[in-house]
Order: C-alpha cells, then structure tokens, then sequence
C-alpha cells in the first residue's frame, strides 16, 4: 500500500470556503483503490506550519498514478486548489 502525505500553503486570500471546498471535493471524487482519505486544517499552534494536509492510501504505486492521472482529481485540483495554491510538499511512502 502507498500512502500519500500532501502538505498545502494556501495564499493569503483563500477563504475558509474555498479551502473546505477543495478538502470536501477531493475527499467525495470516487476512486477504485484509494482505501483512506483525511483532509485536515493546521491547528495554528505554531507561525511555520502548513495550512493543511491531505492524507490518502492507495492500493499500490499503479493505482497512485491512476489517481495522479485521474480527470476527476484534475479537475478537483485545477477548480478547486490551483488558483489558492501558494505551495505544495508531498511525500509517498510503503505502509
């Protein structure tokens, strides 16, 4: 199984709506063999966090790329986190 841990700084003017919307979308977008999905919000207890994380399991790294790949994902992420995006880290890793 491969699990992704993506990472968001969102810009300065994304609202609250905006950003529960891109976390709402993607956690609703069906795919076949991602097993888990989280969205979480920083807790703000410290000035350099992140703003977000996005957690998610999938079956193998075939299935990751199908998701990569995937047009739902890309639209999710063209429409929803694109234009709110100020920077991205990922990690992938075995479970």
């Amino acid at each position: 199984m491969i699990r992704s841990i993506l990472l968001i700084k969102f810009t300065p003017d994304a609202t609250d709506d905006q950003i529960e919307a891109f976390g709402k979308a993607l956690g609703a977008l069906p795919f076949e063999g991602r097993r888990h999905f989280e969205f979480h919000r920083d807790a703000r207890l410290t000035d350099d966090a992140m703003d977000a994380a996005v957690i998610a399991d999938f079956d193998d790294e075939e299935t990751y790329r199908a998701w990569v790949a995937d047009p739902g994902h890309h639209e999710v992420r063209t429409r929803h986190l694109d234009p709110i995006r100020a920077q991205r880290e990922r990690i992938l890793f075995r479970i």
